[in-house]
């Protein structure tokens, strides 16, 4: 149960690693958004702020389909023109590990060594990690709100939407990413809320290591 919960962070449940559903709940929703000019507007500058990302760290709070709330410390790091990389430590007792880093996912328990690798480009936050972030082309707005201070961008990859939705939160003022919220190919809802958000941060390179089964 917890090793489910922890894959869906990326969008990504453990039967959709094993067959790839052709129809599913989310592809009710690839109708692009209609937006206002000043909406444009903010989308050109979420994007902007999410390409100014070089290294981002925060403390997170994962609420599961089944209501369950774990957290832990959430790291990013990119560089123009590769793709990014992630790493969720869960705090204690978890023992559950994420990082994405070389186009991969590896999902880690490290109470029984089980290793799990999932291509990072079918899970819906593959997309917060591309090299070039960007709210068009071979991506698709699909929902955008802006009240009370909040911006929220729900997206989907053109051309595979049914893999699920990418809704992305925002802060107005400052302009800054303050979680998002994963619908998967079933239709189920995971959503983290980050805190304590620091970028431009060092991070170390061994934080983005993949982790290795130990036999």
């Amino acid at each position: 149960m917890m090793f489910s919960r922890f894959i869906r962070v990326l969008g990504f449940s453990v039967a959709a690693a094993c067959v790839v559903l052709s129809v599913t709940p989310v592809e009710a929703q690839t109708r692009a958004a209609v937006l206002k000019p000043v909406d444009q507007g903010w989308l050109e500058r979420i994007q902007d702020t999410l390409g100014g990302i070089s290294t981002l760290q925060a403390r997170f709070a994962q609420t599961a389909p089944d209501g369950g709330v774990t957290h832990g410390t959430a790291s990013l790091a990119r560089v123009t023109g590769q793709p990014g990389k992630m790493r969720f430590d869960y705090d204690a007792p978890s023992p559950l590990l994420l990082v994405a880093n070389d186009g991969r996912v590896v999902f880690q328990d490290r109470s029984i060594d089980q290793v799990t690798t999932i291509p990072l480009d079918r899970t819906p936050l593959g997309l917060l990690l591309r090299p070039n972030p960007k709210l068009s082309g071979d991506v698709t707005v699909t929902t955008f709100s802006h009240e009370q201070g909040a911006l929220n961008v729900g997206l989907v990859r053109s051309d595979n939407p049914g893999e699920g939705t990418l809704t992305l939160h925002f802060s107005e003022q400052p302009l800054a990413l303050q979680g998002w919220t994963v619908v998967d190919a079933q239709g189920r809802v995971t959503k983290i809320a980050l805190s304590d958000v620091k970028t431009g941060l060092a991070l170390a390179p061994s934080l983005f290591v993949l982790p290795k089964s130990q036999e």
